[in-house]
Formats: structure tokens, sequence, C-alpha cells
């Protein structure tokens, strides 16, 4: 795989939430949606509690989410 064609920033993490969550991202952001007055720790702490998350793989997925990166 070519460096340019490596994930960066929290997308670097998607792989590894994929595989150990067996669920797509886009589950994860679909879920985020639905969350729209909540604070950036507060999701994180929402996806820890409700759904066993690691902080890194919540915080890298709320990280995505906020900065509007997709919604392109």
């Amino acid at each position: 795989m070519a460096s340019d064609a490596k994930l960066k920033g929290p997308a670097s993490y998607f792989p590894a939430i994929e595989k150990k969550y067996e669920k797509p991202v886009t589950f994860w952001l679909s879920l985020l949606a639905e969350k729209p007055t909540l604070k950036h720790m507060e999701i994180v702490n929402w996806l820890k509690a409700e759904h066993g998350m690691g902080h890194g793989h919540a915080n890298a997925i709320v990280a995505y989410h906020l900065a509007g990166i997709g919604k392109k």
C-alpha cells in the first residue's frame, strides 16, 4: 500500500474498530448522528458505557464525527 493511501488521524483507527466490534464505521457514525446535542466527552463516555468501546476507539469515532469528515 502506498503511503498516500494510508489512513491518517482518527480514521487510522477504523480498521481496528471494525475488527474488534464487528460493525462497520458507518454503524457507529449513524448512532452518533442520533446524539446531536452531546459534547465530545459525553459521546465518548456513552460509547464506552453503552457499547463497551475502549477510550481510544470511542475518541477516534467521535473526533471524526464532530469534525464533519465524510459528511460531504
